[in-house]
C-alpha cells in the first residue's frame, strides 16, 4: 500500500497535465460514480458539521473514495474547513493499493476543472481574472486558469487583507502578475473572469457588476445554505454545471430555482457535454456565462489514477 503525501500530489499533478488528464478521462467516460452522500453531524455546542462520501470506480482499473469533513465553524479559529483523504482499491480484485492526502487532491482537480471550463466558457482575449477568496483553494484556482490563459492581471479579493496580500505575494514569486483587489465592485466590473472559491451563505458578487462578456466560475458552495453570487448574476446568464445532481443542491442555483426564478432546463449543458462538443461552450464575445462546480467524484478517481500513475 502507498501513501501520497501533498508534496507529491502537488509534484504528480501539474496543472497542463491533469487539466488533459481530465479533459480525456470526461470526454471517454472512463468513471462511473453514485451520487454522493452529504451526512450531518451535530456538535455540542448547537453548531453542525457535515461528512461527505465520495466514491468512483473505472471498471477494471481503480475503485476509490473521498471522505471529507466540512466544519464551517472552524474558520473563526484560524483552522481549515474542509479536510479530506482518499482510499483507491485495486479495481480487479479489491485490495487497498493506495491513500492520499485528500486537501491536495481536491484542491488540484477543482481547479483543474474549473479551468477546464473555462477554457469552453471564457472569452479567448481574457485578460483579467479576480479569485474571490482567501482559503485553500485560492491559490490553485489562480495557477490553473493560468495555466489556460495569459492573464495579465489576477486579483485577489478576500475579506481579509492580510490573507489576500499572503496569496499575491507567494502568486508574485510563483512568476505570475498577481496583486491584491481592494475594492470587489471594482474588480467585478473590470474582470474578464471571476473565480469565486469560498464558503460564504450570502451573495457577495452581485449580477450588476458583471460585465458583458464575462465569465463566473462558482467552485465555493455544495450545499443549499451556500451562496456566492445573487439571482441577478445566474438568471442574466447561460449557465453550465459540473454535473446537474450536484450543482442543482447548491445554493447559487437551488435558491432561485427554489424562489420560480430559474428554470432547472435553463442549465445549457454539464462539463463532460462541453468536452465532448454536445453542446455549444461560449457562443459571442458579449454573452455573460456561469460554470457552478460542486465537485464530481470522477475528478477524484482520474486525478487519483494519474498520481498512482495508471
Amino acid at each position: 500500500m502507498q501513501v501520497y503525501d501533498h508534496k507529491t500530489i502537488d509534484a504528480r499533478l501539474d496543472w497542463p497535465g491533469l487539466i488533459e488528464t481530465l479533459r480525456r478521462g470526461l470526454a471517454a467516460a472512463q468513471a462511473e460514480a453514485p451520487p454522493r452522500q452529504v451526512l450531518t453531524i451535530p456538535h455540542p455546542d448547537g453548531g453542525e458539521g457535515h461528512l461527505l462520501i465520495m466514491p468512483a470506480w473505472q471498471a477494471g482499473r481503480a475503485v476509490g473514495v473521498k471522505v471529507v469533513t466540512f466544519f464551517p465553524g472552524n474558520a473563526a479559529r484560524g483552522q481549515a474547513t474542509i479536510n479530506a483523504g482518499y482510499l483507491m482499491f485495486d479495481g480487479s480484485d479489491g485490495r487497498f493499493v493506495a491513500a492520499m492526502d485528500g486537501d491536495a487532491l481536491t484542491a488540484r482537480r477543482t481547479a483543474a476543472a474549473s479551468a477546464l471550463a473555462a477554457d469552453y466558457l471564457a472569452r479567448k482575449d481574457a485578460r483579467v481574472l479576480l479569485i474571490c477568496g482567501t482559503g485553500q483553494l485560492a491559490a490553485a484556482a489562480a495557477q490553473a486558469h493560468a495555466a489556460m490563459r495569459d492573464y495579465q492581471q489576477i486579483l485577489i479579493w478576500g475579506r481579509s487583507a492580510d490573507k489576500a496580500a499572503a496569496i499575491a505575494d507567494a502568486l508574485t514569486r510563483a512568476g505570475l502578475p498577481a496583486r491584491v483587489c481592494s475594492d470587489l465592485e471594482a474588480g467585478c466590473r473590470g474582470a474578464d473572469v471571476i473565480s469565486a472559491v469560498t464558503a460564504s451563505t450570502r451573495p457577495f458578487i452581485l449580477g450588476e457588476w458583471l460585465a458583458p462578456g464575462s465569465h463566473l466560475d462558482l467552485i465555493g458552495g455544495f450545499k443549499a445554505d451556500m451562496r456566492e453570487c445573487d439571482d441577478l448574476a445566474v438568471t442574466q446568464a447561460r449557465i453550465f454545471v459540473d454535473g446537474r445532481a450536484g450543482a442543482l443542491l447548491a445554493g447559487d442555483l437551488a435558491q432561485p430555482i427554489q424562489a420560480g426564478l430559474l428554470d432547472p432546463s435553463r442549465i445549457a449543458g454539464d462539463l463532460v457535454e462541453l468536452i465532448q462538443g454536445r453542446v455549444a461552450g461560449r457562443e459571442n464575445k458579449a454573452e455573460r456565462t456561469v460554470f457552478k462546480s460542486a465537485g464530481m467524484s470522477q475528478e477524484d478517481l482520474l486525478a487519483a489514477m494519474r498520481v498512482a500513475g495508471l
